[in-house]
């Protein structure tokens, strides 16, 4: 309930000229005096619509009055719809992400030990579904997910969408749309933003538990105990090892995605920003992504998974482990672990793109149009 002081600071709002200003003619009023016969405590019927209209004008002394300046209740609604939408973007982020990781994970655990078998002549595995069946027989199938306990902890999905979303509020032009330049840079930043906050920890360590696998005397026990060794032994920098790289290709991977995603959803919609894509086509859009990126950066991959191993103690730099590759194993070894790059990235933007936009539309529609 309103108090008086409210009321009073309220009145002291009104600007004294709006209230003396006569009333229209047409409304049927006037500031004559009143007569004797009139009844002070009578209540008048109005229900003319120029009388209505007027008191629920939000600048009417009325509306002042009871509900303060309309640019004081503007910027608060603004402040409220960006509230929500971030608080949209972080729910929608970490489920897509979750529901990927779980997904796509024993993929991911094949193309990293492929890329960090380093041996040339005699390598340890021959193919994906060698991998499959040398980790089935030494470690089971939870050898298939070792690691996958950190990589689900990876705020990367909420990171990567959350900054997209604000790096593109800063670049939309009048019609609320992005320039494929735009688009490309604001995937850009997404993506370094991702990397240096979420994904170079997580990858590091899940890296290491991975190749951990490959020796006779493993010295990960667990979760915590990895995670304890490893800065106990290396510090801060085994946690964020093979970071430049990681940044490369992960601001890459971004760019080149939301790029093709954005750009077939905008030829979709023909222009309008307030249409909607299908779902089924948003999956294909992110599947096209994700096999563009496989095929333009996937060197990029290789160097951040050796530069994040066991062995990285190997090279000097992002630019000596390039050259070592090359030199020892050729120019293909670039390209190791394409194929399961190819099975896994597409159907991982596939999935993060989808139930990001499902989840962002359940939750403007029927939750927050109640509240």
């Amino acid at each position: 309930m309103t108090s008086l002081a409210e009321m009073l600071m309220g009145l002291e709002r009104v600007d004294p000229a709006t209230l003396a200003a006569p009333l229209p003619s047409s409304l049927g009023l006037s500031h004559g005096p009143v007569s004797s016969s009139s009844s002070l405590t009578t209540p008048v019927a109005v229900s003319h619509p120029e009388l209505i209209a007027a008191a629920a004008s939000p600048s009417s002394p009325i509306a002042v009055f009871f509900f303060g300046p309309p640019v004081a209740r503007k910027a608060s609604s603004n402040r409220v719809k960006h509230v929500r939408k971030s608080t949209n973007s972080v729910l929608a982020g970490t489920i897509a992400g979750a529901m990927e990781i779980c997904i796509t994970y024993p993929i991911d655990y094949m193309k990293i030990q492929l890329q960090l078998d380093a041996r040339s002549t005699t390598p340890r595995f021959k193919s994906m579904a060698d991998v499959v069946k040398q980790t089935f027989q030494n470690h089971g199938i939870r050898g298939l997910y070792r690691g996958l306990n950190v990589a689900v902890l990876s705020p990367k999905a909420v990171v990567r969408f959350g900054a997209f979303e604000q790096l593109k509020k800063l670049n939309v032009n009048e019609k609320g749309q992005l320039s494929s330049t735009a688009t490309f840079m604001c995937g850009l930043g997404a993506g370094a933003f991702e990397a240096i906050f979420a994904v170079t920890p997580i990858e590091s360590i899940k890296i290491k538990f991975i190749h951990d696998l490959n020796f006779s005397e493993q010295k990960y026990n667990g979760l915590f105990h990895g995670v304890r060794s490893i800065v106990k032994q290396q510090g801060l920098k085994g946690i964020y090892q093979g970071v430049i790289p990681t940044v490369m290709k992960t601001s890459t991977n971004q760019a080149i995605r939301f790029l093709v995603v954005e750009s077939l959803k905008d030829w979709k919609k023909k222009g309008d920003p307030r249409a909607k894509v299908n779902k089924g086509l948003t999956a294909l859009f992110g599947a096209i992504g994700g096999i563009v990126s496989v095929f333009l950066n996937t060197p990029l991959d290789v160097l951040k998974s050796r530069m994040q191993g066991l062995e990285a103690h190997k090279y000097r730099n992002v630019v000596h482990c390039a050259y070592q590759i090359g030199r020892k194993e050729g120019p293909l070894a670039f390209y190791k672990g394409t194929l399961p790059r190819l099975m896994r990235v597409p159907l991982e933007t596939a999935i993060t793109f989808t139930v990001y936009d499902f989840v962002m539309e359940l939750l403007h529609e029927h939750v927050w149009e109640h509240h």
